[in-house]
């Protein structure tokens, strides 16, 4: 059996989401991120913890999702981390 994928969204030190994808455990990718072994933005920028994630079962469909969510606003994204549906459908909507 192999290893799903995830998609994250972490709360960075600066205040804005990062988004990425991995098949580690989130949490775990977390800590590594905060040690410095994540990538070059999140070297800069640190990772202060986990805020969601989601799993998938092939990398395409992770890679799908992680582009999706980050070309959402930062108030979507929260909408999402809060599981706010009401106002992640309002915050579509008006982008329509």
């Amino acid at each position: 059996m192999t290893k799903p994928w995830h998609v994250y969204i972490a709360l960075l030190a600066d205040g804005r989401y990062y988004v990425g994808m991995t098949r580690l455990l989130p949490d775990v990718r977390a800590v590594r991120h905060r040690n410095g072994l994540g990538g070059q933005f999140t070297k800069r920028i640190n990772v202060v913890r986990l805020l969601w994630f989601e799993t998938h079962p092939t990398s395409e469909s992770a890679r799908r999702r992680e582009q999706q969510l980050k070309k959402w606003s930062h108030a979507k994204k929260q909408a999402l981390i809060e599981g706010d549906v009401e106002r992640l459908k309002q915050l579509t909507k008006r982008r329509s």
